[in-house]
């Protein structure tokens, strides 16, 4: 890998007349983020010019919003995307939902401090200033990233967690939100699994029928998230991507944010759940709802 052969490709294929978007593609989808950094750097050093004002230039659409992402530091692009589920034209709900839910807590935390630093504001003040009641509880509890990441699992408090969880929901008239959300943002993974199938056995009906039967709205969205990452993080998003795109019209932001967020994660295993969930390959799905050079990048990133 060579930063300056690399950034010397980029200026090329924006020199002059027209835009090489293939070798615009070729060149960043074949490079990891950190070296995509490094050309960054390297363009402006060797060049004199800021790559990510040139690209801005000369791509537009969907398209662009692809590249300028592939352009971003990890962080920082699930900073920008928060940023702009809370402060664009009406709340983007499930963009906050699915980040919130399925990042680390590591991830939230450099999430939190790049926030403030890019904003000025904290994103816990701005989730409460821009969603309410219970979801807005739900979300500053994910944004705090204190999830227990052990994977000790207490068998007595399993059983009380899920006998604790039938009485909040199924069991009442009227649902204690505040049982569910306490119990499914705070235990680690492995003990909510354990949780999950004393549930089952005590409710009769999975922890998803009974929040799907007990919550509406961005509430019952925001609690199957965290059930749903927590069983499997991959089979989560390989869903997001299938609502991105089936039915009439696409939701480019939902299928732009996570090709582009996850590409260099487990992009791998959600292509394998993807085809085991729904029967085709994510890589026709694109193909079929996608065009021109948005596809062929998007095509790229799911790796062919």
């Amino acid at each position: 890998f060579s930063a300056e052969q690399e950034a010397q490709a980029l200026r090329k294929a924006m020199k002059g007349f027209g835009t090489d978007e293939d070798a615009i593609i070729e060149t960043l989808t074949k490079l990891n983020v950190s070296q995509r950094q490094q050309v960054l750097i390297t363009y402006k050093s060797t060049i004199g010019r800021d790559l990510i004002d040139d690209l801005k230039s000369e791509l537009s659409g969907n398209f662009e919003k692809v590249i300028i992402g592939l352009m971003t530091p990890t962080t920082m692009y699930d900073v920008h995307e928060l940023r702009r589920a809370l402060k664009g034209a009406g709340t983007d709900e499930g963009c906050l939902i699915e980040i919130l839910a399925s990042r680390t807590n590591a991830e939230i935390r450099h999430i939190n401090e790049n926030y403030k630093l890019q904003y000025g504001s904290t994103l816990e003040d701005d989730i409460v200033s821009d969603t309410s009641s219970m979801f807005r509880r739900v979300l500053v509890s994910l944004s705090t990233g204190n999830r227990d990441e052990g994977t000790f699992v207490d068998e007595a408090l399993a059983q009380q967690d899920a006998q604790c969880l039938y009485e909040a929901g199924e069991k009442k008239w009227g649902t204690d939100e505040v049982q569910f959300m306490s119990i499914l943002c705070t235990r680690n993974r492995c003990h909510l699994l354990r949780v999950f199938d004393v549930y089952r056995a005590i409710a009769n009906k999975d922890i998803t029928e009974s929040i799907k039967s007990e919550m509406s709205g961005d509430l019952e969205d925001a609690l199957l998230a965290v059930v749903k990452c927590l069983r499997n993080k991959p089979a989560y998003f390989a869903e997001r991507l299938y609502k991105s795109m089936k039915g009439l019209g696409t939701d480019d932001s939902t299928l732009i944010r996570v090709m582009v967020s996850r590409s260099e994660i487990d992009m791998l295993y959600i292509r394998r759940e993807f085809l085991a969930m729904y029967g085709k390959s994510l890589h026709s799905f694109i193909k079929g709802d996608c065009s021109g050079d948005y596809r062929k990048v998007l095509l790229r990133l799911c790796g062919g």
